[in-house]
């Protein structure tokens, strides 16, 4: 049972595997749950990749399910074990949001709706230490090298020739109209952006003000497509804490969102045009004062 080496596509895997195997069996979440003797948000978290699960509770899992084939279960309790290796951005500290990174590096596609910022996946590295530095304002300036260090790796998806993700992004003309650092940075962004607009695989969009009321108009969202399921998962990004949905119906009512959402934003020609003006229209770099 061959699985990538990223230990979130092996978790999903298997979580779908041990779901199937529940399903075939004719049992809920719940009974599973009372079985193992743990919460049913816990086995659900199981199954859809977001917790790892010991090789130890595949096997019980395995006699519940009364599987009787021991290939089938020394490669579920395999993959167990494989799974609950680190991803890389462990070995760079403690990073908050470190299960949606592990769901980003999984998947195969990512569809985003950003109102305020440039997203972090298309961000310059002096956008980003200025965002990431001037939008936390407790953080260290070791905890925020951390997130610069994360962010600039997770862009290694975009540029990767083999392996590259597929982007649609939404951007608000706010997080265009907002100087983040400087006017040089902002203009050094928004011409990085368009050049990777030009790319196969990324499709940037900006919503004018001029387009009124839309979907989107109750803050960002992001919806992460994996190669291996049929439903994605919806990311909420939040100061404290993040909301992950999951659920057919929410995935899909997201989706909805975002196809009105790109179908109100200019298309990805006059949006290059529009990003080049905006360029254009921010200040000049301030003068030096002339010497004494």
């Amino acid at each position: 049972m061959a699985v990538n080496g990223n230990p979130t596509i092996r978790r999903r895997r298997l979580g779908a595997e041990l779901r199937r195997l529940r399903l075939a069996r004719g049992l809920t979440s719940t009974q599973v749950a009372q079985h193992l003797l743990i919460s049913q948000p816990k086995v659900s978290h199981l199954e859809n990749g977001r917790r790892a699960i010991s090789p130890r509770d595949v096997r019980d899992l395995c006699g519940l399910y009364h599987v009787r084939d021991q290939q089938v279960i020394d490669s579920l309790m395999e993959m167990a074990g494989e799974a609950n290796q680190q991803g890389w951005w462990v070995a760079c500290g403690r990073v908050p949001y470190a299960v949606y990174i592990g769901m980003e590096t999984a998947a195969a596609a990512v569809r985003s709706y950003e109102p305020l910022v440039i997203p972090g996946l298309l961000q310059t590295p002096a956008y980003a230490s200025a965002v990431t530095a001037e939008t936390i304002p407790l953080a260290t300036e070791e905890q925020i090298a951390v997130r610069l260090e994360v962010r600039l790796r997770r862009q290694s998806r975009v540029h990767h020739p083999a392996r590259s993700i597929r982007l649609e992004v939404v951007l608000d003309e706010s997080a265009l109209r907002r100087v983040v650092g400087s006017p040089e940075i902002m203009r050094e962004q928004l011409e990085y952006l368009n050049r990777l607009g030009e790319q196969p695989h990324i499709t940037v969009q900006v919503l004018p003000h001029s387009a009124g009321a839309h979907p989107g108009i109750l803050g960002q969202f992001t919806i992460l497509d994996f190669p291996d399921t049929a439903t994605g998962t919806v990311y909420l990004e939040r100061f404290t804490s993040d909301l992950y949905l999951e659920k057919r119906s929410d995935v899909r009512h997201y989706g909805a969102m975002f196809d009105r959402i790109q179908a109100q934003a200019l298309n990805p020609e006059l949006t290059r045009r529009f990003i080049t003006r905006a360029a254009q229209e921010l200040p000049a770099a301030a003068a030096l004062p002339a010497p004494l």
